[in-house]
């Protein structure tokens, strides 16, 4: 299973102009682990403390849920 890498994340929340954080992982999981898979980044998700804080803040109880973020960005 990958664990979201936090420090790259930071590094890639730098150069975005993205304000809302949770579009921000998003992009990071497309970008640095060319993930577009609803279901694979939902399950990393909910091995991540705050990841999951980040679900759940949005409501998004599966990866169906998650679908509309990712096509959002898309």
């Amino acid at each position: 299973m990958i664990k979201i890498n936090w420090d790259g994340y930071k590094e890639f929340k730098k150069h975005s102009h993205k304000c809302d954080n949770f579009e921000i992982l998003l992009d990071f999981m497309k970008s640095y682990y060319n993930m577009t898979n609803p279901m694979d980044i939902y399950e990393i998700f909910r091995e991540d403390e705050l990841a999951v804080m980040m679900l759940n803040k949005r409501e998004v109880v599966d990866a169906e849920g998650l679908e509309p973020y990712i096509f959002k960005l898309s």
